[in-house]
């Protein structure tokens, strides 16, 4: 039975300033009490760091983090799960960072009968503490929050092989900029930290909510109304390292956006994220007021469509005309070796025409071959109703098999005949469909490419498509860049992506990444046919803004910059006799191979740069390695399980919204795979080589360990070299292992543990 405790905790300063303070970072100076024998830091230990006791003795087993926001202050309360695996009672306390300005609110323990009182720490005496504790443990894992506050508590008891918890609650007043509101929850960024986190968000405003974005985990939005918002970590991604990042954005008139930016020290300007979200009212408005859609259903029912593929397509014909609003219209293109229309034009929903289609479709038969191309050809020849947004849904289980099959040739002729723009929304069913003429007939049209596997339901898979192009808010969108005066900012951004931005539907956000050039400050502008009628918003950008806080920018417009790489080099190989040793494919490679180094993005192309044995110097011979993988995946494999592989691996990162720290794709047999030996800090690229972690900047010089001045962890070089990470935002390289070879200022610098 627990006894009653009387917990107390103290609110350390940042460590920055506490090593800035003055005297040598490491000196062990006197603490107002002693060390506990364990002492926890669930944000990047699954274990106490042991002071006296037996190693490993305390672990946490689980993280619970429940926020709750309402209007712009915050209270995290974090539930940690221990475990005592020894055969005695163990003494133990809590180490905890926390963002600046934090205010714990309480702290409780299991069996303690009361809460602690809480006491805010001078400089002085929170270095002495500090310096305390990273003299006993000498260990860098500290090092990874500095910048951070930190909470610690008193010692409190762990009875011998329990299990219990402890609980901490701080609020904090979070950073806004504009209409956008940040919170962040530290976390390690080390792929090695492995405890998955349960974490919710509920957010509450007076204004209402028009959109919640995380850059670095995936997330599940639940909106309970205009007002209030649930967020949570599914639990395939509650492992992902690094410090969860929430960001929403404060509903206004129309559609609300922010810009986030991180500079670039090696350039003139640095990396852009444009975020850009509805409320609630808009999503409404589309629905009922908004374009109205115009839908052509193009169906496969060649020989390989029969049986249960055959039906499944049946009702997911219907249920898409059921699905749509009054005054919609639709129309049926059913293909084999011929290509029959229901109607000459689209028809307007109403109940003769759904009974109409009801009749049509129960007639089909699936036998004959695959005609693509003269099935698209006319599906793009119609005009569209006026005042509509006319879509095309694609769907095949098979290769062009009869009438014009080359892939180039269909490509072509699609892009010459959506003369209306319709978008093409195709469904690749299987595996024995040109994964890549899919994509790039989605990919031009501001549509989207959709493969379903062998087992999985057509019906299911067309139809949550769907349901996500419900209420048109904004078609063809066009983004501009402005000066503040409003003229043309000729030159001042590149390489912006998505290139053809996609309509907005009911609850979408956009997220458009790319680079800017120069200081002074801009204006995005995004125009486009908003609930039918032309419009533009504004959303301002001051470059004075970049913070190095926000390096995931440079890394998802990096991820999204190679994908597309990639997916040019797929697309040259559909034309005859072009290979690795074409100059347009060996530029392209060469960009590839660039990106993937300096900011240790892999794919299964370039996977091998994280192998111990791969001479990263020896540029040549990996971009003919990379070139040899793509002319064998990329370019030449145009169907089956190996191109559908590669497709969803394209797409996913396309559209890549948060980080994908641990590298993960799909192999060409379909199964998820991850790198584990490079480590992506803050915007530098670590690679495991030879016992050490070596910074991808040095990782091409073999000569940069030889010269690297040698720093010593407890030594004063330490303490400054922690001091100048911490301005670039990069301090938790060190945290990486015994040694650490990193290149700061133009010097090549050996951080060793011991």
């Amino acid at each position: 039975m627990f006894t009653k405790h009387v917990i107390s905790y103290v609110v350390i300063g940042t460590l920055f300033g506490l090593m800035a303070g003055g005297g040598a970072f490491g000196q062990t100076a006197p603490s107002h009490r002693r060390w506990a024998s364990n002492v926890l830091l669930p944000q990047s230990r699954e274990e106490a760091f042991s002071l006296r006791g037996p190693t490993g003795a305390i672990k946490v087993t689980a993280v619970e983090a429940s926020v709750k926001i309402v209007d712009q202050v915050a209270a995290t309360t974090l539930t940690v799960r221990l475990h005592n695996t020894s055969r005695t009672r163990q003494e133990a306390e809590l180490v905890m960072p926390v963002p600046a300005g934090a205010v714990v609110r309480s702290f409780t323990y299991e069996g303690a009968g009361e809460e602690g009182q809480a006491q805010v720490l001078t400089k002085e005496e929170a270095r002495r503490i500090y310096d305390s504790l990273v003299a006993k443990i000498k260990d860098p894992a500290l090092l990874e929050f500095v910048g951070y506050n930190l909470v610690r508590s008193s010692v409190f008891p762990v009875e011998a092989r329990a299990k219990t918890w402890l609980r901490l609650t701080y609020e904090q007043v979070l950073h806004a900029q504009g209409e956008r509101v940040d919170y962040v929850l530290p976390r390690s960024e080390m792929l090695g930290y492995a405890l998955g986190w349960e974490l919710a968000v509920d957010i509450e405003a007076r204004q209402g909510l028009a959109t919640v974005y995380s850059a670095s985990h995936q997330v599940k939005i639940e909106r309970i109304n205009d007002r209030r918002v649930r967020v949570t970590v599914p639990k395939q991604a509650q492992q992902e390292p690094g410090p969860f990042r929430l960001s929403y954005l404060l509903e206004r008139d129309g559609l609300t956006g922010s810009v986030l930016a991180y500079p670039d020290s090696e350039a003139d300007g640095g990396y852009f994220l444009l975020l850009v979200g509805m409320g609630n009212d808009e999503a409404e408005a589309g629905r009922r007021q908004g374009l109205k859609r115009e839908v052509t259903l193009v169906l496969d029912r060649s020989g390989s469509m029969r049986g249960q593929k055959i039906d499944q397509v049946r009702e997911a014909a219907l249920q898409l005309i059921a699905g749509l609003e009054k005054g919609e219209r639709f129309n049926i293109i059913t293909y084999n070796t011929t290509v029959d229309v229901f109607s000459p034009e689209p028809v307007v929903k109403n109940a003769t025409n759904e009974k109409a289609a009801q009749r049509h479709l129960e007639a089909l038969q699936a036998q004959g071959s695959t005609n693509i191309y003269d099935a698209l050809l006319e599906a793009l020849r119609q005009k569209p109703t006026e005042g509509t947004l006319p879509m095309l849904l694609f769907l095949t289980d098979g290769l062009p098999t009869v009438g014009n099959t080359n892939e180039v040739a269909i490509r072509q002729m699609v892009a010459k005949q959506n003369k209306h723009a319709r978008r093409l929304f195709t469904f690749g069913v299987g595996f024995d469909v040109n994964a890549p003429l899919l994509e790039r007939l989605a990919d031009k049209s501001r549509g989207s490419a959709t493969f379903v596997l062998p087992k999985e339901d057509v019906e299911a898979k067309v139809g949550q498509l769907f349901d996500q192009l419900a209420g048109p808010v904004l078609a063809e969108p066009a983004l501009e860049v402005n000066k503040a005066d409003g003229n043309a900012a000729t030159g001042r951004t590149m390489d912006v992506l998505p290139a053809l931005i996609p309509d907005l539907f009911a609850n979408d956000q956009l997220v458009v990444l790319g680079r800017y050039v120069g200081e002074e400050p801009l204006r995005f502008v995004l125009r486009g046919d908003y609930l039918g009628q032309e419009q533009q918003f504004t959303f301002a950008f001051d470059p004075a803004d970049a913070t190095t806080q926000h390096a995931f920018v440079g890394r998802l417009w990096a991820s999204r910059q190679i994908a597309v790489l990639i997916e040019a080099v797929r697309q040259l190989g559909a034309k005859p006799g072009v290979s690795s040793s074409d100059p347009k494919v060996k530029e392209l490679t060469e960009e590839i191979v660039r990106l993937s180094r300096e900011f240790g993005i892999l794919t299964e192309y370039t996977a091998f740069l994280a192998r111990e044995g791969t001479d990263l110097a020896a540029i040549p011979a990996l971009e003919e390695q990379v070139g040899k993988n793509l002319q064998k995946r990329a370019m030449r494999t145009r169907s089956g399980r190996g191109a559908v592989n590669q497709s969803f691996n394209l797409q996913s990162q396309k559209a890549q919204t948060s980080l994908n720290r641990r590298n993960e794709f799909m192999d060409a047999q379909m199964r998820q795979v991850a790198v584990d030996t490079v480590q992506q800090i803050n915007d530098l690229a670590f690679y495991r080589r030879c016992g050490r972690w070596v910074d991808g900047r040095l990782a091409s010089d073999d000569k940069a360990a030889a010269r690297a001045r040698v720093v010593t962890f407890g030594s004063p070089a330490y303490g400054q070299l922690v001091a100048t990470l911490v301005k670039q935002g990069r301090q938790g390289a060190l945290a990486l292992g015994e040694e650490v070879l990193v290149e700061v200022d133009g010097e090549a610098i050996l951080a060793r543990i011991r």
